[in-house]
């Protein structure tokens, strides 16, 4: 934990350096002591300390300064700091403005110059000051501030990828949290500038992209080889595990991911039916320990970075980035995923960030608290995401066309849904519509069998209503079934083009495309079983397909 200050205020340099050496020989240990002769300088500091989590315990400050007088900057100062001690330097014939300071700015004390010996006139006193200020201080947290409105798509962007990439930070809702609007007057930034993001050094930005973001908190590393192994493009499940085994096995690994690690598993809640994890793990969780041990094996990561397309050229492969270097790869592995479906909903699309969220966005399960939220799909994904909102919300309503979740849900997750009191599963049902002014207010429902409609009140939908593979990207010649699901292996032969791209006199590998060296694996890849197990395992297992292939060429 940082130290908290004792910060000194004097003109005179000389009885500067003689208060600092008394507070550095007695205080040193448990304080930072900082000093400066100019007031003005030091309120500057202040802002910074404020914003970067630091502790003002104690102010020494001069009365007869040229640039403001004692009592004056520390009535500024208290607006930063307002917990903080203070204490006076006066000569004899300050006495009355010292007592005056007693009530203006709530002085503690006034000490006159000189203090010697500090052992009995100086010491004792901020002791006393000290021990009463450590009784009460509870020490601020230490990390990212985000500073916005509660339904702001950008807050919610900034909030979603500081929580996927599981960095610390504490969020600061500006029509709820007085600080808020603290933070906004200390460092003199209007509402139209939100949403601002605060980092642990103390620097700022208003409005930042996610990219911005990285650079600034070191999750946006640049790559090191000139030529790699293998390429892995997705770092969900499938594209995690290839990872930890590429790098395990000593190939030189890159993964490249263009939002969070982690994919739709990542932001799951609990995952119970995962081998080994007989209570359940968050997606979170799994995600944190695979890139801990992936990086730990001497892979690389690469993230947020978007990659445009792939090219081939005398068996090497060229990965192009949408804004960054292209790489070089002897093969690459497709581990892209798929994105949720969005909801062609009147309405819907104005409240995307701002009350209707695709996945389960946990950053914005605290402001569902008594209040009731809507699900919209009977996966288990779903499932997962009503039992975590359960927790905050008052009613948790899932939302599904067909009359039961046993066609799409797990037996375990709909006994769990059975027995929570404040989740209803509503059938037979859509949305038609969603209402509200600068969030979602509410959602209009119709039921498909008797046409009758209702309108509920809904601070919150989330949507998972089926997912489509996140493969637009590809301009390669990599085939791809009729829902853009690439195919692997022998199906490829299905395919009346596939002649005409393959060139090799095998077939291609289990997880191999259409293009020799670049393999497909998870839930991107048709056929794939959607469970994170089963991902874990192509990722895997496209690893010893890439080492067959490393061998023939």
């Amino acid at each position: 934990m940082e130290r908290p200050i004792i910060f000194s205020i004097d003109d005179d340099p000389q009885v500067l350096r003689a208060i600092s050496r008394d507070l550095r020989t007695m205080y040193g240990k448990e304080f930072k002591i900082l000093s400066t002769t100019s007031a003005n300088e030091a309120l500057d500091t202040l802002t910074d300390l404020k914003n970067s989590s630091d502790v003002v315990a104690l102010f020494v400050c001069d009365q007869r300064m040229p640039e403001m007088e004692g009592t004056a900057f520390l009535e500024k100062a208290i607006k930063i700091f307002p917990d903080a001690k203070r204490v006076l330097l006066t000569a004899y014939s300050d006495t009355e403005a010292a007592i005056k300071a007693i009530n203006d700015v709530r002085l503690d004390y006034y000490l006159m110059k000189p203090w010697d010996p500090p052992e009995e006139k100086l010491y004792p006193v901020l002791n006393d000051l000290l021990d009463d200020w450590q009784g009460s201080y509870i020490p601020e947290f230490k990390g990212i501030k985000v500073v916005g409105y509660q339904f702001s798509p950008q807050s919610h962007m900034i909030k979603d990828y500081l929580a996927s990439n599981l960095i610390p930070y504490r969020w600061f809702d500006v029509d709820k949290n007085p600080e808020a609007r603290q933070k906004l007057a200390l460092n003199k930034i209007s509402e139209d500038k939100l949403p601002l993001i605060v980092y642990e050094d103390g620097s700022y930005e208003c409005q930042p992209t996610i990219r911005q973001i990285a650079e600034k908190v070191g999750k946006n590393p640049q790559i090191t080889n000139e030529i790699y192994d293998v390429v892995i493009v997705g770092a969900g499940p499938a594209g995690l595990a290839a990872a930890v085994y590429g790098a395990s096995e000593g190939l030189k690994t890159l993964l490249i991911e263009r939002k969070a690690p982690g994919g739709q598993a990542g932001s799951s809640s609990r995952i119970e039916n995962y081998l080994g994890f007989p209570a359940g793990l968050s997606g979170a969780d799994l995600t944190r320990r695979a890139i801990s041990q992936a990086l730990r094996l001497g892979a690389e990561f690469l993230s947020p970075q978007s990659v445009s397309d792939i090219t081939q050229k005398d068996g090497y492969k060229t990965i192009i980035l949408e804004d960054g270097p292209e790489i070089i790869s002897r093969t690459v592995i497709i581990t892209t995923g798929v994105d949720y479906r969005k909801l062609e909903v009147k309405g819907i699309e104005h409240f995307t960030g701002a009350g209707v969220y695709y996945g389960a966005a946990m950053t914005e399960a605290s402001a569902c608290k008594d209040k009731d939220v809507f699900i919209i799909g009977g996966g288990n994904s779903a499932g997962q995401s009503a039992v975590y909102l359960s927790k905050f919300a008052k009613q948790v309503s899932i939302i599904i066309r067909r009359d039961s979740l046993s066609y799409t849900m797990s037996a375990y997750l709909i006994t769990q849904i059975e027995n929570i009191p404040n989740i209803q599963v509503i059938t037979d049902t859509e949305i038609t519509e969603a209402h509200g002014i600068n969030c979602l207010e509410k959602l209009t429902l119709i039921n498909v069998k008797t046409k009758e409609t209702v309108t509920k009140e809904a601070v919150a939908l989330y949507v998972f209503i089926g997912a489509k593979p996140y493969t637009d990207w590809i301009k390669l010649d990599i085939i791809r079934d009729e829902k853009g699901f690439i195919e692997t292996g022998r199906e490829l032969r299905r395919y009346d083009n596939f002649a005409k791209i393959w060139k090799m006199n095998r077939d291609p590998f289990l997880l191999e495309t259409s293009c020799k060296g670049i393999f497909a694996a998870g839930d991107v890849r048709s056929g794939a079983m959607n469970r994170v197990a089963s991902a874990v395992g192509e990722g895997s297992m496209a690893i010893s397909f890439v080492h067959k292939y490393l061998a023939e060429v």
